[in-house]
């Protein structure tokens, strides 16, 4: 069965860091992309940024908010992508997702159940 499972959210104060992880099981890793994405109550869906797990096809794309804060990678031994979240602010509240694409932006096969993260101020 195909699951995705994130981790790693929690309530944190404005101006620290949490690191979210998404492990992924079912379906060949390497073939697909993992996004992360966002949404909170009343708000559009997000994408919050992408990277690349094809050989001979890395890259990475972040959204305009978040760029020099959230840091995504993977370990694909592992099957494991993480988002590093630094300097959080009010606003990154909102649950978070893992999702896999075949390339970043063509459209996620599979989703996570989410974790939410809550940003005090």
């Amino acid at each position: 069965e195909v699951q995705l499972v994130e981790s790693g959210g929690g309530l944190v104060q404005a101006g620290g860091s949490l690191r979210l992880s998404c492990a992924a099981s079912g379906f060949t890793f390497d073939d697909y992309a993992i996004g992360w994405f966002r949404q909170a109550p009343g708000k559009e869906r997000e994408r919050v940024a992408c990277i690349s797990n094809n050989i001979g096809t890395s890259y990475t794309v972040y959204a305009d908010s978040v760029k020099g804060r959230f840091t995504i990678s993977s370990d694909n031994a592992k099957n494991t992508v993480y988002l590093q979240m630094n300097s959080l602010k009010v606003e990154d509240a909102a649950v978070y997702y893992c999702a896999a694409e075949r390339l970043c932006g063509l459209g996620p096969h599979y989703w996570g159940q989410g974790t939410q993260v809550i940003v005090s101020s």
